[in-house]
Formats: C-alpha cells, sequence, structure tokens
C-alpha cells in the first residue's frame, strides 16, 4: 500500500531499533502487561511511533485489562482497517495511515457506547502531554 510517509526498510530499522520494528514494520506483537502504556492515564495524545501522527486521544483510553493499551476510538482519519486473517482468525487490524506502521487491532467488543476496543502495541505509540 501506498502511505504520504515513506522510508526504505533500512531506514526504518535503524531508527525504530529491532524490537519497535518488529512490531510496527513486521506486524508483530509485544507480551501483554509489558508495554509501559498498558496502564498509563495521563492528558495528553498517543501518536504513531513511527512518524509521529497524532492517533488516539487520552480520553478514549480505558483498562480493558487485557494487557494493552486500549482505546474506543481513534482521532478520525488516522487509522485505516485491514483485513486480517493470520492464525485462524477473522480480525481487523489498525495501521496509521500516514506510513502504514503496524499498531494492533481493533475489536467489537469493547465496553463504551462505541462498543469498540482498539487494542495497541506500546511499542506502535509515543505518547505526548497536553
Amino acid at each position: 500500500m501506498n502511505y504520504p510517509f515513506v522510508k526504505s526498510e533500512k531506514e526504518w530499522e535503524e531508527e525504530l531499533g529491532l524490537e519497535r520494528y518488529r512490531i510496527l514494520r513486521q506486524k508483530g506483537t509485544e507480551y501483554p502487561h509489558t508495554g509501559k502504556y498498558n496502564l498509563h492515564y495521563e492528558n495528553g495524545v498517543y501518536c504513531c511511533g513511527g512518524c509521529g501522527t497524532p492517533l488516539f486521544e487520552s480520553n478514549s483510553k480505558f483498562d480493558a485489562h487485557c494487557g494493552w493499551p486500549s482505546f474506543d476510538e481513534s482521532i478520525p482519519g488516522k487509522v485505516e482497517y485491514i483485513a486480517d486473517t493470520t492464525h485462524g482468525m477473522k480480525r481487523t487490524e489498525i495501521v496509521c495511515a500516514n506510513c502504514g506502521g503496524h499498531l494492533g487491532h481493533v475489536f467489537d467488543d469493547g465496553p463504551t457506547k462505541t462498543g469498540q476496543r482498539y487494542c495497541v502495541n506500546s511499542l506502535s505509540v509515543d505518547f505526548k502531554e497536553k
């Protein structure tokens, strides 16, 4: 897919480091309950760890008790949705609409009025305090 923000895979790997590259560019997943933003509830915005695009407002974050940061909505137009049938499951992958960086998956089992649970890897985002 074509995204506005483009780098070579070598540039991504050098800039992100091995583990962040594995998640953002190779669609990896961090272990549950290990990410620094899992239980983080400061006021601000969560941005793409690859290109810095704002993705999620802190007021959309909630504790889903799943081990990964969870949000009930994204900032409109900032996340792209891709059908994912890997591992014998039907899921919806979420990626940054600006650079294509893998964020995680979205599920229709959220407890808030949106009914959504964006399950995001901490290593795929950075936090900017307001």
